[in-house]
């Protein structure tokens, strides 16, 4: 099993070059796995230059590398880097991260709930148990903000855990999308 990637917090000008719209988009397609810029562009609807283009900003930033396995002549694979990435504390962001955090946060939540709507859609038509594999739960309790911390790092320990890369995986396994979602209820 490969080991999950150290932990990094990103700095303001990797968050801005990681929200930009296209760059999100791109990203979704290769967490499927990889693709040149070309077949990125027909996927998105989007012409090459510009699948191009922004594949080298995340490049520079880390979140896509080269597949040098799979180019042939000048055709040039991407995929994704797996990363542990780690926000900034709130407190400790700049107004101009804060926004750009807040609208990916609210673009992550458009597209997750998208997926769990496209995953309803086809559940029944899913071969083996995976039309019983969404796993939910949804409760409330009682901690202190240091508490709050403590449960988040014992998830991330838990995800790291069941972590694998795209090669390391059984072939019966499937990509499964896990979200966690933690904050104080704004009745109180």
């Amino acid at each position: 099993m490969t080991s999950a990637p150290p932990p990094e917090e990103l700095d303001p000008d990797a968050l801005k070059a990681v929200t930009h719209p296209l760059r999100r988009r791109i990203l979704g397609v290769l967490s499927a796995g990889p693709a040149t810029a070309t077949k990125l562009a027909q996927a998105l609807g989007e012409n090459t230059g510009a699948t191009s283009y922004h594949l080298r900003e995340l490049a520079r930033f880390g979140f896509v590398e080269d597949v040098p396995e799979l180019a042939r002549g000048k055709e040039r694979w991407w995929r994704t880097r797996r990363r542990d990435i780690r926000w900034p504390r709130r407190s400790e962001q700049s107004a101009e991260s804060r926004v750009l955090f807040d609208d990916m946060q609210r673009q992550g939540f458009e597209e997750d709930l998208e997926k769990l709507n496209r995953f309803a859609e086809k559940r029944e038509e899913l071969p083996g148990d995976w039309p019983d594999a969404l796993l939910y739960a949804r409760g409330g309790t009682w901690l202190t903000t240091e508490e709050l911390k403590q449960f988040w790092d014992d998830y991330m320990e838990l995800f790291r855990r069941y972590w694998r890369s795209e090669d390391d995986r059984s072939p019966e396994a499937r990509r499964v999308l896990v979200r966690w979602l933690a904050f104080p209820d704004p009745g109180e």
